[in-house]
């Protein structure tokens, strides 16, 4: 996609910095794990006998969990499977360590290396709140080791749940009866999902609702309803192109990849800025509050570079040096932080990042742009748990995503 547009003018520089509230939450998450002892082992019977937490434990959770954000919910119950590694958890660029590559690709095929599953998990429950779902996945990372159990952000994907009979307010309903039409809304990048049980004549309205919503939950988890469901609702009649709810995943997948236009879930655009020459402009898109939701440091990086070729792009021993370098960085963060944008013009190039600040990364990270030898790289950070910093960068060119 080639366009021509006027390029922003940079930021001002922003300071470090580190808000009460941070402080505040990493309190509240350090006081829950020093609970934990005392609560694992009831909650661990309650799991295992499909009941109630014990009211002493369970107020005891709830207001540690409530302080870690007012709009979390928790709940305990048997542990979902745990995805198996496939390659693309693998680090392929060119600088990788083949010895290193080698022994990842072994592990894989050696089911041995897998550890034995947990068998419970506690799963905090942020529905729509993303600073909630910040918080939540902040507790997760800071889990302490424990092979009994899962500790979840927020809820998964539970295709296997979609075909059991449960117990609904009263009601005993099997789901494996579930059909689910679908309607996308490319304006809004959302779905609208209709969802029909043949019990539902005889059900009350808010039972159908609730119901609809449970299974919407479970063909997509809580995170992908947030991003990608506009409304649910429970259907009087049989769809006339029913679907499975398990059809829920692809159809959200086929609309990211109709909205994105990008590969990889990247979008990139060339074109040329008065005075600026060439610019090359490349974002995640789409990007929401709930991708890295730890990741609340913004860090942005502006890299200066010696070559540039005759098209304005940079030339060749600085195209590799750049991508040197980003494969580096990319090695240091880890799942610690993630690139989500950078620009390019001649002799420079504009990158963010966002960090989880309580991981340690940054000071890594600095260490490893000490080796640039093109020029003096400005480095600047912010906590910007809303993106701000992203969606300043975006604006001049927000007309071009389609989302």
């Amino acid at each position: 996609m080639v366009v021509r547009f006027c390029e922003n003018r940079p930021m001002a520089l922003f300071r470090r910095r580190r808000s009460n509230d941070t402080t505040d939450s990493t309190a509240a998450i350090s006081a829950f794990w020093e609970a934990w002892p005392s609560l694992r082992a009831p909650l661990a019977e309650a799991a295992e006998e499909d009941r109630p937490a014990p009211d002493e434990a369970a107020e005891r959770v709830t207001a540690l969990v409530k302080a870690l954000h007012p709009d979390l919910d928790w709940e305990v119950g048997p542990a979902p499977a745990s995805p198996r590694p496939d390659l693309t958890d693998l680090d392929l660029s060119m600088d990788v360590d083949p010895d290193e590559l080698l022994e990842r690709l072994a592990a894989l095929d050696d089911p041995g290396s897998l550890a034995e599953p947990a068998a419970h998990a506690l799963t905090l429950r942020p529905g729509s709140s993303d600073d909630a779902r910040i918080q939540s996945e902040r507790w997760s990372r800071s889990a302490p080791g424990d092979d009994a159990w899962r500790f979840l952000p927020a809820r998964p994907a539970d295709h296997e749940g979609l075909g059991r009979t449960v117990r609904w307010e009263g009601h005993e309903l099997d789901l494996s009866h579930v059909s689910v039409s679908m309607h996308v809304d490319r304006a809004t990048g959302r779905i609208r999902v209709g969802v029909y049980h043949p019990d539902n004549m005889f059900l009350p309205e808010e039972v159908r609702r609730s119901l609809a919503d449970h299974v919407v939950l479970l063909a997509l988890g809580e995170d992908d309803v947030v991003r990608y469901i506009g409304e649910v609702r429970p259907l009087d009649e049989s769809p006339m192109d029913p679907l499975p709810p398990t059809a829920i995943p692809s159809t959200v997948r086929q609309m990211v990849d109709m909205i994105g236009g990008g590969e990889g879930g990247w979008v990139t655009l060339h074109g040329t800025g008065p005075g600026r020459g060439r610019v090359t402009f490349s974002a995640r898109h789409p990007l929401t509050r709930r991708d890295f939701p730890a990741l609340t440091l913004a860090v942005r990086v502006i890299v200066p570079y010696a070559e540039t070729s005759a098209d304005g792009t940079p030339g060749e021993s600085s195209a590799i040096a750049l991508q040197e370098l980003e494969n580096r960085l990319n090695r240091v963060l880890g799942d610690d932080g993630a690139m989500v944008m950078h620009q390019t013009v001649p002799g420079r190039r504009d990158v963010l990042f966002y960090l989880d600040p309580d991981s340690g990364v940054l000071s890594r990270f600095e260490e490893e742009l000490k080796g640039w030898a093109e020029g003096d790289l400005k480095l600047s950070t912010q906590l910007d748990p809303g993106r701000s910093v992203f969606a300043g960068l975006l604006r001049p060119y927000r007309s071009f995503f389609k989302r």
